[in-house]
């Protein structure tokens, strides 16, 4: 007795569109770009730059920090993505005059004894020209956190010594120093103050992307 071929024939019907339909899946995602990933950097110190200069009088007095460290994950492709957190130890400011510094890092401005870090760690990345972002986040200075902008220049990127790829950024913003707390001033004779409230921060970052770590490698095994 025959079977019904009712089944087979729908079968073969709908063969060919599952091939068409399979056959137009694989070539869009041939075609279609590759997700970039996040790639992480490390600043590197020696070749970097925390500083920041305020009005003394009529003139601009600059200074800086010199142990800081931080961490950038990346997205080229969609600057978005990014993400950079930095800590820099209040204690190292330097003005190249020992007896300020020592006033700085006193109650009366930094008070590194109760706050010995000063820290930023962003919370949204805005691509705004080519080579040009806006880095928004959160700075805690003296343990106050507001929120900060900063105008960041891509240098750019490529190997360094050693074959390990280098990036380059320029970043530059303004604060109050009253909305951290820090609000030491004086009165000179005949009236006006001897600093002034606005802060130029100017910070020259060179990072180094982190190496993927070698695969561990297997125990020895026990003899019997």
């Amino acid at each position: 007795m025959n079977q019904p071929r009712t089944s087979s024939l729908r079968i073969d019907a709908v063969r060919p569109w599952a091939l068409a339909l399979l056959f137009a899946v694989g070539l869009a995602l041939a075609v279609s770009p590759a997700v970039a990933a996040i790639e992480n950097y490390q600043i590197d110190p020696a070749h970097s730059a925390v500083g920041f200069s305020i009005r003394h009088l009529f003139s601009k007095v600059p200074g800086r920090f010199t142990r800081f460290e931080g961490k950038i994950a990346l997205d080229r492709e969609d600057w978005s993505k990014s993400s950079v957190q930095v800590s820099i130890d209040a204690g190292s400011v330097d003005t190249n005059e020992p007896k300020r510094d020592q006033h700085l890092r006193s109650d009366a401005f930094f008070d590194v004894a109760k706050f010995p870090k000063i820290t930023f760690q962003s919370t949204a990345v805005k691509q705004v020209a080519p080579n040009k972002l806006q880095v928004t986040g959160s700075l805690t200075i003296r343990g106050t956190t507001k929120p900060v902008a900063l105008d960041v220049d891509v240098l750019g990127f490529g190997p360094g010594y050693g074959g390990v790829v280098r990036a380059g950024f320029e970043a530059h913003a303004k604060i109050n120093r009253q909305d951290f707390g820090v609000a030491w001033n004086d009165v000179i004779e005949g009236g006006g103050a001897v600093l002034g409230d606005e802060v130029e921060i100017n910070i020259n970052v060179e990072a180094a992307k982190e190496q993927p770590k070698p695969a561990a490698s297997p125990a020895p095994k026990k003899g019997n």
